[in-house]
């Protein structure tokens, strides 16, 4: 059986996923090796107007693959922006952008790898 599955009137997509929670910062490194999942950040400061970015390990990951990402919780709403700014054989980057005032959480963001070529 495929990692996508499809049924009538279903989403479509990984079957498969995992989690992961970042150690000392918001710009600290992850590793999942999963086509989809939830990383929980750390909830260092982040000041209003600043990015900050961090690269997530994935076995799964081409780098003719498309990453979707966003924030699904622990934010205040309108605060944070989540995307994807990188993406390479065995990893993706993502990076916070802090729209609002400075904000200490830990967000929960979803991702989900969807599988590409170049030919």
């Amino acid at each position: 059986m495929s990692v996508f599955e499809a049924t009538a009137g279903k989403l479509i997509g990984p079957t498969s996923g995992g989690t992961v929670t970042q150690l000392t910062s918001k710009a600290t490194g992850v590793t999942l090796n999963k086509p989809s999942g939830q990383i929980t950040t750390h909830n260092a400061s982040l000041a209003g107007g600043a990015e900050v970015s961090f690269t997530v390990t994935n076995s799964e990951i081409a780098a003719t693959d498309v990453v979707i990402v966003n924030v699904a919780s622990g934010a205040t709403t309108g605060t944070y922006i989540a995307s994807v700014s990188a993406v390479a054989a065995g990893s993706f980057d993502v990076t916070l952008s802090n729209v609002g005032t400075t904000a200490g959480e830990a967000l929960v963001l979803n991702y989900v790898a969807l599988k590409g070529a170049s030919s």
